[in-house]
């Protein structure tokens, strides 16, 4: 019998079949002995989808093989349960081609439990690494995959060259002034048309900006830090990635990303979260809406995407160490996604820390946000740390030379009054300013009486208090021109600067008396005063006539702080305070070192501040 071909039959006959191509693995490699036994291997190349898939060796089980709308992505879900550390082998196969991969798991170096995170007894010091210091400049210009961006100083938004090895460099000078613990804002690959030097839109979640470094000069500097016994918190991103990650310009889903069609920008509104009047319009704006064109948002409702999320933040805590995460803008990304996450890396890690950046101005909204609020019962992020903006938002206020004393401290009164709302008070973050806010300081002041009101407070009241770099040097700046403006480089990070403000000969006595007074404050802190401050109840007195007071009490210890909000020196009646003085006549001030009658009246010079361990 003569048969008949078709075109199509024809072409299958004589043209070979679609080679396929693996471009990338990730996770790169895993560990064994996880809570969660079951790991997500993202395989991502040319037509990789047409390929079978098996794996063999060290007990390893496949799950699933999902194969999703784009050929170009496989999810290959694996059960390490009975796996030791070792390789174990993936098998491809379409037609006559064969590939494999051999994929590494890892021994632990250390347990879930064993990873321990930020709290109150540390203090966070905020770096943007594109400005604190250029520590390699072979790295400045490095050839990117799309967009090589040149190193301009002159530009405010423009790459500066700062880098980790630059950081690394300064450890010293970071150490010696106090902090316990370093948060960078993020580090890794933002491979865009700007070059986005802030870090915020990421275009590849396992690989370090090489402007930056490398992986392995990540993971130095974090070791380097922790032997001189610091902490090193990481910025992630969960929201949005760049719009050059691959996954934007070739979308493994129709619904990897929100709006995925058309760019629809937030609502920059994170009320409808918990506004029991919300309409779906609203809500889904402030859901699924963009931050930027530039930084498309993701949708973590699509098991797939989560699961590659959730496995990224613990492969950076098992591959590098970190010890505590800092989400951004952690409200934009779906509430039960983020939840659940939270909730998983809680199970792992249960004395590790994340920390998110939920931006409301009231204590209701950021309440609300923490791990076991009372203000919803059929919600729990489970977000053990919100960042205190609420707080924040008052500071510059109330500690202003400019201020009226008696408006500007009631104002924080006020706000540690409502401090009934968090569940845990003493896990919130508190700060002065950060890369996204004005600096504290709007320009160069002439006296530091209300600096130092505004960090002693900073420093002795609850939370978990972060310092933005450049603060102890008194940094100043507005957004009003261009961020770049409130993340301006630091005097002497780059060869060449004509002052160098890491050392004591490069800064001015105003500089070093602003150093020398956090550095005293700091150092007590992390010393003497660690457990009072990190651990002890606090009560505090209305303010009165300019004059503020509040007492940290533990155990055995108890600090008292003073200060006059006002710039004419005041005789103060103590008689007020006595509930909590009257067992102590004198106190040792830790800014000073010297002892002071606790009298019946006190003289209180402009704008001065006491830190008094009664005695």
């Amino acid at each position: 019998m003569k048969r008949k071909f078709t075109s199509a039959v024809l072409l299958s006959l004589v043209l070979p079949a679609m080679a396929f191509e693996v471009e990338k693995v990730d996770p790169p490699h895993w560990w064994t002995g996880m809570k969660n036994s079951q790991l997500q291997i993202a395989i991502s190349g040319k037509d990789v989808g047409l390929a079978d898939f098996t794996v063999s060796g060290n007990n390893v089980k496949v799950d699933s093989c999902v194969k999703v709308d784009n050929k170009d992505y496989v999810f290959l879900y694996v059960d390490l349960k009975n796996a030791k550390p070792g390789n174990f082998q993936i098998d491809m196969k379409q037609g006559k081609q064969k590939k494999k991969i051999d994929y590494s798991l890892q021994q632990r170096k250390l347990s879930g439990e064993d990873r321990i995170g930020f709290d109150a007894t540390d203090v966070l010091y905020l770096i943007m690494p594109d400005r604190f210091a250029n520590g390699d400049t072979k790295n400045d210009n490095h050839k990117m995959n799309r967009h090589t961006v040149q190193v301009d100083r002159n530009l405010p938004n423009g790459r500066h060259g700062g880098d980790l090895k630059g950081i690394e460099n300064h450890l010293d000078y970071i150490s010696d002034l106090g902090v316990t613990a370093l948060w960078l804002n993020p580090v890794l690959e933002n491979d865009q048309e700007g070059g986005d030097y802030h870090g915020y839109a990421t275009t590849d979640y396992y690989r370090v900006d090489p402007r930056l470094g490398t992986n392995e000069d990540y993971v130095r500097l974090i070791q380097k830090s922790h032997d001189k016994g610091m902490k090193l918190v990481m910025d992630m991103i969960f929201n949005h990635c760049g719009s050059e990650h691959p996954w934007h310009l070739n979308p493994p889903t129709k619904d990897w990303f929100n709006f995925q069609d058309k760019y629809v920008q937030t609502s920059y509104r994170l009320t409808p979260h918990f506004d029991p009047y919300v309409t779906t319009y609203d809500k889904k704006l402030m859901d699924e809406g963009w931050f930027v064109e530039s930084m498309p948002d993701l949708n973590q409702k699509n098991p797939h995407l989560m699961r590659y999320l959730i496995q990224n933040s613990k492969w950076w805590i098992e591959y590098a160490g970190i010890d505590g995460i800092r989400m951004d803008t952690h409200p934009y990304a779906f509430f039960g996604p983020m939840a659940e996450w939270c909730k998983e890396m809680n199970e792992e890690y249960p004395n590790f820390n994340i920390v998110g950046e939920c931006w409301l101005g009231n204590e209701g909204g950021a309440a609300w946000w923490q791990q076991n609020s009372r203000l919803d019962e059929n919600a729990n992020s489970n977000l053990k740390t919100v960042m205190d903006f609420p707080l924040q938002g008052v500071v510059e206020k109330a500690f202003n030379e400019n201020t009226d004393a008696w408006n500007g401290l009631n104002l924080v009164y006020d706000k540690l009054a409502m401090d009934f709302l968090y569940p845990s008070p003493n896990s919130v973050l508190t700060f002065l300013d950060n890369h996204d806010t004005d600096r504290f300081l709007r320009t160069m002041p002439t006296n530091l009486g209300s600096y130092k009101q505004a960090l002693t407070f900073l420093l002795t009241t609850r939370g978990i208090p972060q310092i933005y770099y450049g603060t102890e040097i008194l940094m100043n700046g507005t957004k009003a021109k261009s961020d770049g403006d409130i993340r301006l480089d630091f005097p002497g990070g780059w060869a060449g600067d004509p002052i160098s403000a890491f050392t004591a000969a490069g800064r001015t006595p105003l500089q070093n008396e602003a150093f020398n007074f956090l550095k005293t404050l700091l150092d007590w802190r992390k010393g003497a005063g660690n457990d009072v401050i990190s651990k002890g109840n606090l009560k505090h007195f209305m303010p009165t006539n300019g004059a503020y007071a509040y007492i940290r009490s533990y155990k055995d210890k108890n600090v008292f702080v003073l200060m006059n909000g006002t710039d004419t020196e005041m005789n103060l009646d103590m008689e007020r305070y006595q509930e909590v003085l009257a067992p102590f006549t004198k106190g040792k001030d830790i800014l000073t070192q010297k002892n002071v009658s606790l009298d019946k009246t006190m003289k209180l010079t402009p704008r001065e501040v006491l830190v008094l361990e009664l005695q």
